[in-house]
């Protein structure tokens, strides 16, 4: 019961907090959806679980489409938002990996290898379906840097995401070790 209510207000903060940050542009990509994903699969034993981060990057991005149209007359094709879920999926194979051997180094790592999966993954879909780019490698290669002009650099929104990945894990990686010691000193004292 308790893993379940921690698990909706995770959906809860992440969908909010992307919702959020539309009103703080230096806070683009500074999210916990990917760290969500990847703690979710280190630390719940039930899979079902895992479904968490899928819920509140759908919801978020429902959101954010709309908001998208509304304010600036794009929006995201549905292959955007199946890629984006894939990359979280990925995450969450790749925190399932991690739970087998669960230490500093290792989410480290795990953080590092999410939030380069999803960089990549969603920079060379912008790449394959922007027509700005040019279909070369140095078209891919300035997607993957720069970017369009009238958006700040792709490489700062990596900054941010990699930020936001390692920020997060280290609070949902701190908040589930904090109750796994607590449920410990419990079950120690009541025997």
């Amino acid at each position: 019961m308790k893993t379940n209510l921690l698990a909706l207000g995770l959906i809860l903060v992440a969908a909010l907090w992307r919702v959020a940050i539309v009103y703080q542009p230096a806070l683009f990509n500074l999210a916990p959806i990917t760290a969500l994903a990847f703690c979710g699969a280190v630390y719940f034993r039930d899979k079902r679980l895992w479904l968490v981060p899928f819920a509140a990057l759908t919801l978020s991005d429902l959101w954010l489409n709309h908001y998208h149209a509304t304010h600036f007359g794009f929006t995201w094709s549905i292959a955007e938002m199946i890629l984006r879920a894939a990359a979280i999926s990925a995450a969450v194979g790749i925190g399932w990996l991690v739970s087998r051997r669960r230490n500093f180094p290792t989410l480290l790592a795990g953080t590092l290898a999410s939030a380069l999966v999803f960089y990549f993954a969603t920079n060379t879909v912008a790449w394959l379906s922007d027509v700005y780019y040019l279909k070369t490698f140095a078209g891919w290669w300035q997607a993957m840097t720069v970017g369009r002009p009238e958006f700040p650099p792709t490489l700062w929104f990596f900054r941010n995401t990699l930020i936001g990945d390692v920020l997060f894990t280290g609070i949902f990686s701190g908040a589930f070790e904090l109750a796994r010691r607590r449920n410990t000193a419990v079950g120690c004292a009541r025997v």
